[in-house]
């Protein structure tokens, strides 16, 4: 141990009691507490003041100064790498969802386009460009056709579709 003027102190929260330790010691504990504090500080999540920063043991659950700061809220808009909107919500699994049921919606999706594409090969390939995330728009130009038409298409298809569902 060092000189008792020069000796560390660590703050134990909850017995609140200080305890004598090294320098390392003291070092390898403050260490990632000060990095958490500083990146809480930084998002505004803790509101510590400057005199209590001592007080800090990392546990920002249970922290009185903890703030809400910069939380993004699940139904907030986003946007992705591509430029495309969505909501963190949209990628949390289902908690009722089952194997079953997402094996049964694919088993009908593709039993729906088989028969679609024996019918109607152009509408196919509609669903599958709408389904690769290619926009209306995009989707008419690789089919050569007007947009106004691939809407009016892509909505006899849909309208179709939906009725076999129900059938």
């Amino acid at each position: 141990m060092q000189n008792q003027d020069n000796q560390r102190k660590i703050y134990i929260r909850n017995t609140k009691q200080w305890v004598p330790v090294s320098e390392e010691v003291y070092l390898e504990y403050y260490r990632p507490i000060w990095r958490l504090q500083k990146e809480a500080q930084k998002n505004g999540q803790c509101v510590c003041p400057k005199s209590k920063l001592w007080v800090c043991d990392g546990d920002c659950a249970t922290c009185e100064y903890r703030a809400a700061g910069n939380t993004i809220s699940l139904d907030a808009p986003m946007e992705n790498a591509t430029g495309e909107e969505f909501c963190l919500l949209d990628t949390l699994e289902d908690p009722d969802g089952s194997f079953a049921d997402v094996l049964v919606d694919r088993l009908l999706l593709e039993q729906l386009l088989d028969e679609l594409a024996e019918r109607d090969p152009e509408g196919k390939r509609i669903c599958e460009l709408i389904m690769e995330g290619q926009s209306e728009r995009e989707a008419a130009i690789t089919l050569n056709m007007a947009r106004s038409t691939f809407k009016r298409r892509w909505a006899a298809i849909r309208d179709k579709l939906a009725r076999q569902i129900v059938k």
